[in-house]
């Protein structure tokens, strides 16, 4: 056990083939930092060197407070190259939430970024007696909070003064049945689980993916600026980055992803599907007020759309349509693409919680390779894909590697190297998730059709079950409202209810060029949600979703609500999944109108 490939091996492996390649881009003003492989090699070893020194010993975990930024890279790796095992928690965290995860975990040592995250763990460090160092990569953070409080912290340049250590004996030592993290799951329907992933899991899923992509992609450029604590940033740009020696360009502030999406260029990109539909949304919105440039645009999508389906299916379109495609491409659909940054995708993947079919179909049109992976943070991320021959409504098939079947219920059963280690400390809800013969239990009720393509219908334990008895996915009918212009969030409810009932968010990137062309000048989002000619279209866009389903499975009645649900807050996980329990209370009066008000 243990003798095969590492994190830490491949990480040799690649900073030895690559070491004047880029590895790690920022932005500072209007130019970009970067860091070579070989400095990220020299980086991580001497961080090894210094946690080493504070008496880190092979075993003991390291938490992560750091936002997406070249630091975050070197103290992961750095960590594992001590022979410890980083833990990326999010950075939204409370005091409370770092508590618990930290408490749980028994990190001995936490590395944090700025002052905020430093304060936020200073507040409960007194309830952490295992922690014993906290180191702080911004020097003005230090300064301040040490002129505050007197409490001594140690700055992250102590740990980089260091001799590295040798990568070459920390590639040896490593064992692939050791650690390599642990990933802490959202708990939306209880505390978080910590979800043990080892060397083996991890570069078995790496190499699994390679296998599914149509070339080589070592060297691809690549934007991270989803959280690290979650499995799909970390195993998208992190582990994949240090198997494919990906370039990596680290996005600190969401909100400045499409500046950055211009000036990387990627290759390939990831996102949960909140950013596709934001982009769509956006694209929506400029359309909106330029009717004739809309109909030309419509024109070469329907275009686009005709070739990405043949081309889906392993054929070519013919010699007419090859040709209008072409020119539609040269002068509408690359320009589009070329101004969004995304004229050099290879692959574009979304993941973590469903995707309305026509955002999926528009990006596909629209020359995005766009496709749809399925999986969970227990199988180290993923279980299906499909990047090329893409069947909409599904998720792909099972990855290289990967067993995949449904039990007597519907639920997907995997099984493979990527399945992880178990939860910590909780052998009872690691056998609920393993069974004996080491089939993983995922909780979602999927399909599976001739050619092995899964469709997933919904979690398990969020199907909703009318008042009639009938089983209801909300996810899908979630997803049919959100593919509707104007609707940006929607939450289905109907659990032992006579009928379904919705609660909408506008699109707060649409909505503005819809009151702007009906002359509603200046208004916040929370007074346009108010206006009747809204909640008008809206009613016509609800049923224009529920032409999609039968009768029992649409929503009869709404509510719209004039404040915008952001990533971890109390409506959404930070991967922007519905928290429905704490959507039900909070909403619990409006949802009670929708089904009392006359």
């Amino acid at each position: 056990m243990g003798a095969g490939p590492t994190i830490t091996s491949r990480f040799l492996a690649t900073v030895r083939s690559r070491p004047d390649a880029v590895a790690l881009r920022r932005r500072v003003g209007d130019d970009y930092e970067t860091t070579t492989w070989a400095q990220y090699g020299d980086g991580a070893a001497r961080v090894a060197a210094g946690l080493l020194s504070l008496g880190v010993q092979r075993g003991d975990r390291v938490v992560l407070l750091i936002e997406n930024r070249p630091e975050f890279h070197l103290a992961d790796v750095g960590v594992l190259v001590a022979g410890a095992t980083p833990i990326s928690i999010y950075n939204s965290s409370s005091p409370e939430q770092i508590r618990y995860l930290v408490g749980h975990c028994g990190a001995r040592v936490a590395i944090v970024d700025d002052a905020e995250h430093l304060e936020r763990i200073l507040a409960v460090r007194n309830e952490l007696p295992a922690i014993e160092h906290v180191v702080v990569i911004d020097d003005e953070a230090v300064d301040a909070v040490t002129r505050s409080t007197g409490t001594p912290v140690l700055r992250w340049r102590s740990l980089l003064d260091h001799e590295p250590v040798s990568l070459e004996d920390a590639a040896a030592a490593a064992r692939s049945d050791e650690l390599a993290t642990v990933i802490y799951t959202s708990g939306t329907t209880g505390p978080p689980k910590g979800v043990m992933l080892d060397h083996a899991n991890v570069t078995f899923t790496a190499h699994s993916l390679e296998q599914r992509l149509a070339h080589d992609p070592t060297g691809y450029r690549i934007v991270s600026y989803l959280p690290m604590a979650h499995i799909a940033e970390r195993l998208v740009t992190h582990y994949s980055g240090i198997e494919f020696g990906y370039e990596v360009t680290c996005v600190a502030d969401i909100r400045s992803l499409g500046a950055e999406l211009t000036g990387t260029k990627p290759q390939l990109l990831f996102g949960v599907p909140r950013t596709w539909e934001k982009i769509h949304s956006g694209i929506q919105a400029v359309l909106a007020v330029d009717p004739s440039r809309a109909d030309v645009f419509r024109h070469a999508l329907d275009l686009g759309a005709r070739v990405a389906a043949l081309h889906a299916e392993g054929h070519e379109p013919d010699a007419t349509l090859r040709a209008e495609h072409v020119q539609a491409e040269a002068e509408v659909l690359l320009p589009v693409r070329t101004l969004l940054g995304l004229d050099q995708l290879e692959f574009a993947v979304t993941a973590a919680a469903p995707i309305p079919v026509e955002v999926l179909t528009f990006f596909r049109a629209l020359g995005v390779p766009l496709s749809e992976l399925y999986g969970l943070s227990e199988s180290t991320g993923p279980m299906t894909w499909e990047p090329s021959l893409v069947k909409l409504g599904t998720v792909g098939t099972a990855i290289p590697g990967m067993e995949l079947r449904l039990a007597d219920d519907g639920e997907v059963l995997g099984r493979g190297g990527n399945i992880f280690r178990g939860y910590l400390d909780d052998p009872v809800k690691t056998t609920e998730a393993v069974d004996a013969d080491g089939w993983l239990h995922t909780g979602d009720i999927g399909t599976i059709d001739d050619e092995g393509y899964l469709r997933i219908v919904d979690r398990k334990k969020e199907l909703i079950i009318t008042a009639g008895g009938k089983n209801i996915s909300p996810a899908n009918i979630e997803a049919a409202l959100k593919a509707e212009p104007l609707i940006g969030q929607a939450c289905v409810i109907g659990d032992d209810r006579p009928y379904l009932v919705a609660l909408l968010v506008p699109d707060p990137d649409v909505v503005p060029a819809w009151a702007a062309a009906e002359g509603i000048e200046g208004a916040s989002l929370e007074e346009i949600a108010a206006h009747p000619g809204l909640r008008a279209e809206l009613a016509r866009e609800v049923a224009s979703a529920n032409r999609r389903f039968s009768g029992v499975e649409q929503v009869r009645r709404f509510a719209v609500l004039g404040q915008e649900w952001l990533s971890d807050s109390e409506e959404l996980t930070p991967t922007m999944k519905l928290k429905r329990k704490p959507i039900a209370e909070k909403y619990a009066a409006e949802i009670e109108s929708l089904y009392t008000d006359p």
